[in-house]
C-alpha cells in the first residue's frame, strides 16, 4: 500500500530502515578508525605531540565533512537513476541525457569503466585491511598471539567467501544491530578519551590543519595519502542508495555515524596527548584494559560485515556491467527465491578471495597494506566527480559559474587526494592500479569486440519483413510447435533461423523473434516489459526490455506475455541460439592481441542457456564461424 505524502513534506524515516542502512552502507567507513589515525602519524613518522595530533585531527575532521557530508550526502546523492546510485548507474543516467553528444559519451564510457575497475581493486583491499587490522588487536592482549594473526585472518576470510553461495539474507539481518552497537561503543570510547584532554576539541578549528600543512611543506602530501583512509567507503552511500533510499542513509549519517566517527577520532587524539606511547594502536588502547578483548572480537565482526558489503557490491556491479555490455556473460546464481537482487557470482567471488588472501600474506600488516588502499578509493571518487560534471551540465542545466563553484571544488579536492596517493605507488599502490588496468582492458576489449562482431555478422541485414513476405509466396514445410529465436537485431533475420531453414528445410508453426534490450534505467516496469508485434505468416517480433540491474529470465518473460494474449507451452516450444566461434584475423578492427583476448572471452563466457534461464532440454544451438 502506498502512503501519500503532502507536497513539500519529507517522508518519515523508519528506524528499522535506517538501522539496515547502518549495517550495510557504513561498514567500510565505520571500521576506518581502526587504522586511519595511526597511519596518518606513521606517514611521516610523526611524534604524537600537541601540534601534530591536533593538525592530523583537523585534517581528518574536515576531510570527512567535505568529502562525505558535502560531496556525497548533499550533492552526489541527488543524482539518482530511478532511485539507484553507483558508478554504472550514474554513467547510464548521464548517457540517457539527449544533450550528451558522441564525444562526451566516449569520455564518460572511459570514466565509467575506470571507476568500475577501481571499485574491484577497492573490493579486494577492503576485506584484507579491515579484517587484518581487527585481528592485529590480539597482539595487544598478549604478544604470543602475534604468530597467529595472519593464519587467523586468512581463516576468517576463507570462511567469509565460502558462505557467499548461501546468500546473505539471514546473516544481513544482524548487520544493522551489530553495526549500531559498534558505532555507539566507539562513540562512547571516544567521549571517555576526550574527557582526559578536552583541549583536543580545538582541532575543529581548520587553522590547525593549515598550520600542519605549512610546517611540513611537501611532506604534507604523504600525510594526505593516509588522511583519505578516513573516507574509504564514502562511495557506498551513493552505491547503496537504491536499497534504502536517500532518507535513511542521510539520517543514519547525521544522527549516529558521523558523530561516532568524530568522537572516536578525537578520543584517540586525546589519548595521545596524555599517553604518547599509545601511538602503536590508539584505537584499541583508548578503552580500559578489560575492554580490549571484547573490542577485538566486536571489531572482527564489524570488519567481516564491512567486507560482506563490499563483496555483495562486487556481485551487483558485475551484474550491471554485464547488462551494460562491459563484460562477458558469467554464471550468476540467485540465492533468494523472493529477492531477485540477491545474487552470487562464483568466478568473481573466488577471484576476489584469492586476491585478498594474497594481499594478507604479501603485505603481512595493515600498515603495509594502507599504501595500496587510498589510490583505489580516490580514483573511484575522481571518476564520479567527472561524471557529475556532465550530469550537471547536460541533465541538470547548471550554469558555468555554479559548475565551477561546486563540481570544480569537488574535482580539486579529489585530485589532491588522488595525487597524494600516487606517491605510494611503489609501496603498494601499484596493486589497485594493476587490477584496474587489467579490468579496464577486459571491459574495453569486450565492448569493442562486440561492436566488431555485430558488424561482421550483419554486413548486409536481411530485413525480417521482406523475408516473411517471401515465405508467404513460397512457403516451406511447417511443423507443429513454437520456435523462439534470440537475436541482437530485432528487424533482421536471425542467423540461427537461416541455418535451421537451410539444413532442416522446415519452420515451426509459430516463430517468435526475441530481441532483449537493456535500458539505461535500473529496472523496467512490468507494463513496459514486453511488446509483441505480428509480422505475418505466424511470425511475431517480441521485444523485451530489462533494466541494467535485472537479470533476464526468458521463461518468466514468456509467462508475463499471457496478459498480452500470447499463450505458450514450454514442452511445445524450442529455443534456437546462435553460438559464434570467433577467429582473430589481421583485418582492420583491433590489435591482434586484443582480438585473441576477445575470442578467449567468447569461448569461456557462460552458456546463454543458463544465463537466460532457458530450460536446457528445449534448446537447440547452431554454430557459426566469424572472422574479426
Amino acid at each position: 500500500m502506498t502512503q501519500s505524502i503532502a507536497a513539500g513534506a519529507r517522508p518519515r524515516v523508519r528506524p528499522e530502515v535506517a538501522m539496515g542502512a547502518i549495517g550495510v552502507v557504513y561498514g567500510d567507513i565505520g571500521t576506518s578508525p581502526l587504522y586511519t589515525f595511526r597511519e596518518c602519524l606513521n606517514s611521516l613518522s610523526l611524534a604524537p605531540d600537541h601540534a601534530n595530533t591536533l593538525g592530523v585531527l583537523s585534517l581528518i575532521f574536515w576531510t570527512i565533512a567535505v568529502v562525505v557530508t558535502l560531496k556525497y550526502v548533499l550533492i552526489v546523492m541527488r543524482a539518482d537513476n530511478n532511485g539507484e546510485g553507483g558508478t554504472l548507474a550514474l554513467l547510464a543516467l548521464v548517457l540517457r541525457s539527449p544533450a550528451c553528444g558522441a564525444r562526451a559519451s566516449a569520455v564518460l564510457l572511459v570514466a565509467g569503466m575506470l571507476g568500475a575497475s577501481l571499485f574491484y581493486g577497492d573490493g579486494m583491499i577492503t576485506p584484507a585491511i579491515s579484517v587484518l587490522s581487527a585481528v592485529e588487536g590480539l597482539e595487544l592482549v598478549t604478544p604470543r598471539f602475534k604468530a597467529y594473526v595472519i593464519p587467523a585472518t586468512v581463516a576468517i576470510l576463507i570462511a567469509l567467501f565460502a558462505v557467499q553461495r548461501r546468500g546473505t539474507a539471514q546473516v544481513s539481518a544482524w548487520f544493522g544491530p551489530v553495526m549500531t552497537l559498534w558505532f555507539v561503543l566507539i562513540g562512547v570510547l571516544g567521549i571517555s578519551g576526550i574527557l582526559r584532554a578536552p583541549a583536543v576539541l580545538a582541532a575543529v578549528n581548520p587553522w590547525y590543519g593549515i598550520e600542519f600543512a605549512i610546517h611540513h611543506g611537501t611532506g604534507m602530501v604523504v600525510t594526505l595519502g593516509a588522511v583519505v583512509l578516513a573516507v574509504t567507503g564514502a562511495e557506498a552511500l551513493y552505491a547503496d542508495m537504491g536499497h534504502f533510499g536517500p532518507g535513511p542513509i542521510k539520517a543514519a549519517w547525521y544522527v549516529l555515524v558521523w558523530p561516532a566517527l568524530v568522537l572516536n577520532y578525537f578520543g584517540q587524539g586525546a589519548l595521545l596527548l596524555t599517553d604518547p606511547a599509545a601511538v602503536k594502536n590508539p584505537f584499541f588502547l583508548i578503552g580500559p584494559a578489560w575492554s580490549l578483548l571484547p573490542m577485538v572480537i566486536l571489531a572482527t565482526v564489524a570488519t567481516v560485515i564491512a567486507s560482506q558489503a563490499v563483496i555483495t557490491g562486487a556481485f551487483s556491479m558485475t551484474a550491471q556491467a554485464l547488462q551494460l555490455g562491459f563484460v562477458p556473460r558469467l554464471e550468476i546464481v540467485h540465492t533468494s527465491a523472493e529477492e531477485r537482487g540477491q545474487i552470487f557470482v562464483p568466478w568473481i567471488n573466488w577471484s576476489i578471495c584469492l586476491a585478498v588472501i594474497g594481499l594478507v600474506i604479501g603485505f603481512q600488516t595493515s600498515s603495509n597494506m594502507a599504501a595500496a588502499y587510498g589510490i583505489a578509493v580516490t580514483g573511484t571518487m575522481l571518476a564520479t566527480t567527472m561524471m557529475m560534471y556532465f550530469l550537471a551540465r547536460h541533465a541538470w542545466g547548471w550554469g558555468l559559474p555554479r559548475i565551477v563553484a561546486v563540481v570544480g571544488a569537488m574535482f580539486c579536492v579529489d585530485l589532491v587526494f588522488f595525487l597524494a596517493n600516487t606517491m605510494k605507488v611503489v609501496e603498494g599502490g601499484w596493486f589497485p592500479l594493476l587490477v584496474a588496468a587489467v579490468l579496464f582492458t577486459v571491459m574495453s576489449t569486450w565492448r569493442k569486440g562486440r561492436l566488431l562482431l555485430y558488424k561482421r555478422l550483419y554486413p548486409e541485414i536481411i530485413p525480417l519483413d521482406a523475408f516473411v513476405k517471401s515465405l508467404e509466396i513460397d512457403p516451406p514445410e511447417r511443423v507443429e510447435g513454437t520456435a523462439v529465436f534470440l537475436t541482437a537485431h530485432a528487424h533482421g533475420v536471425p542467423h540461427a533461423l537461416l541455418h535451421n531453414l537451410k539444413h532442416n528445410k522446415v519452420l515451426h508453426q509459430r516463430v517468435i523473434i526475441l530481441n532483449i534490450v537493456t535500458t539505461n534505467t535500473p529496472r523496467v516496469t512490468e507494463e513496459s516489459r514486453a511488446e509483441i508485434v505480428p509480422i505475418g505468416a505466424e511470425f511475431y517480433r517480441l521485444t523485451a526490455r530489462f533494466g541494467f540491474m535485472e537479470i533476464p529470465d526468458v521463461p518468466r518473460l514468456l509467462d508475463s506475455c499471457r496478459k498480452l494474449g500470447f499463450e505458450w507451452e514450454e514442452m511445445e516450444t524450442s529455443f534456437f541460439l546462435n553460438r559464434q566461434r570467433v577467429i582473430p584475423t589481421s583485418r582492420e578492427g583491433m590489435a591482434m592481441w586484443r582480438e585473441r583476448l576477445y575470442a578467449a572471452m567468447v569461448r569461456n563466457s557462460a552458456n546463454a542457456t543458463d544465463f537466460f534461464r532457458i530450460p536446457p532440454n528445449r534448446v537447440i544451438e547452431l554454430g557459426s564461424r566469424v572472422e574479426l
